[in-house]
């Protein structure tokens, strides 16, 4: 065998070594690519995870100029409390004028991402008040407690302050055990409450709130002293520019501060108002929508839930005491009598169904064709079924059954008027079955019996709301 020459295996050699080495590259530069890319994502992780665990700052405020609640130091001990539980925020204080007047500048505002007002009162010395609300809108967060919404107060019209909170303080009377309804169960600041929440404090009545430039988050729908229907709102949220409004009216005393539900209620507020939890900020619709069911069968609103459209008052000379709030329709009587609400349209044969309210010891009704009087009172006590009592066809005919709620209840209520024939449905139990009615109970528009009718509210009588009025036409 002849032996290959030294030059030619050298070549060989080179060759190879050559033919490896550009293997190897796309390797080696996978490897540098890959190593590099997962110190990039390390070091973007650690980044990501150092930022989101560096606490907003928050300012609070418990500078006082009107009354000074006794539950301020609470207040502030629960905020800081609430502030190292959650690592969310920590929390700096502005306890008298020298604090406001160094703190509240737009210079050492600007190292703050929002502010508490924790039962502030009266006219505050803000060194820059249209500064200071030009900060929040430009994407801060504001928190106000309770008599946050008695600071500034008593202007006409109301401060710029009032109008960025949402409400003004007004009045309240007795602390009160109340129901508060929750508006959003999904929103951080409701999210644990359920249907309801049950809480003893100082209730405040609201001036200039309006429900188009909120979104609700608790609420009453009747005067927590006196049991009057109406719209009482408790919490809500809103927008300001960029920035975040969270406002509750509880907090006066010193052992909600100290619940766990109001604790709960004031973190999920200050971490939505700081951008740390989602939550709607829209305000709700008051509009009625029916369900599918009863659309399909035909039923359509009578009160559409924003307005009296489709409604008159039976006598326009005296004060008119029905309004639309927050969905119901309600009689309020600042003196002994009202007037009757009336609806524009005429019914012969129908289907009516309703929801109504009335506080301890009122009396009205709901008059079918404007002639035929279904009583609505408040008559629990009794227990007893009469003509003039509650669900009765007044002086006509007794309930066959006594199904009354307590006051401050909501009752249910379906009438069927076919010819001179009745039905009526109380709270899912038939009280008047295919009952003849051949005159007009008393209080009627008129007596033309065979002729289509409108739908009358007695209002003169005493305080009532309605909600959820429908009809179905019959031929």
């Amino acid at each position: 065998m002849n032996p290959v020459p030294c030059d030619a295996v050298c070549e060989l050699n080179a060759r190879n070594q050559e033919q490896n080495k550009q293997r190897l590259m796309p390797l080696k530069h996978l490897k540098r690519t890959g190593f590099f890319l997962v110190t990039a994502l390390l070091l973007q992780g650690l980044v990501t995870s150092a930022q989101a665990k560096t606490p907003k700052k928050l300012l609070v405020v418990t500078v006082t100029k009107g009354f000074r609640h006794s539950s301020i130091p609470t207040a502030e001990k629960t905020l800081q409390g609430l502030a190292t539980k959650t690592g969310d925020f920590t929390v700096d204080y502005v306890r008298d004028d020298k604090d406001m007047a160094e703190k509240m500048t737009m210079a050492s505002l600007a190292r703050y991402d929002g502010v508490i007002f924790a039962n502030t009162t009266g006219e505050l010395p803000l060194p820059d008040k249209a500064g200071f609300l030009k900060w929040l809108e430009s994407g801060k967060a504001f928190v106000g407690m309770h008599s946050a919404s008695d600071t500034f107060r008593g202007h006409t019209p109301l401060d710029p302050y009032n109008v960025m909170l949402g409400g003004e303080f007004l009045t309240h009377g007795a602390q009160a055990s109340v129901e508060c309804l929750n508006q959003d169960p999904n929103h951080p600041a409701c999210k644990h409450f359920g249907a309801a929440y049950k809480v003893h404090d100082e209730i405040y009545i609201q001036n200039g709130f309006k429900r188009s430039m909120v979104h609700g988050l608790l609420t009453l729908d009747k005067h927590p002293n006196t049991g009057m229907p109406g719209d009482y709102p408790i919490a809500w949220v809103k927008k300001v520019g960029k920035g975040r409004v969270f406002y509750t009216a509880l907090g006066h005393r010193e052992d909600v501060w100290e619940s766990d539900p109001y604790q709960k209620h004031i973190t999920g507020g200050i971490r939505w108002a700081l951008g740390l939890e989602k939550g709607e900020a829209t305000p709700q619709s008051t509009t009625v929508k029916l369900s599918r069911d009863e659309v399909r069968a035909g039923f359509r609103p009578l009160y559409n839930g924003d307005n009296l459209n489709g409604w008159h008052a039976r006598n326009a000379s005296v004060p008119q005491s029905w309004s639309s709030q927050n969905g119901m329709l309600v009689n309020q009587l600042a003196k002994a009598h009202g007037t009757d609400l009336i609806t524009d349209e005429k019914f012969k044969n129908f289907t009516i169904r309703y929801e109504y309210m009335v506080p301890k010891g009122a009396n009205s009704g709901l008059y079918l064709r404007g002639r035929h009087e279904l009583q609505i009172m408040d008559d629990y006590d009794s227990k007893t079924p009469k003509e003039g009592g509650n669900g009765g066809l007044y002086s006509t005919k007794a309930p066959d059954k006594f199904v009354s709620r307590k006051a401050g209840e909501w009752q249910q209520a379906e009438a069927t008027m076919q010819g001179n024939r009745l039905t009526v449905v109380l709270n899912g139990v038939k009280i008047h079955d295919n009952v003849e009615v051949s005159k007009a109970t008393g209080g009627e528009l008129d007596k033309n019996l065979n002729e289509p009718g409108p739908l009358m509210l007695q209002g003169d009588h005493g305080a009532v709301a309605f909600r959820n009025v429908r009809i179905k036409l019959l031929k």
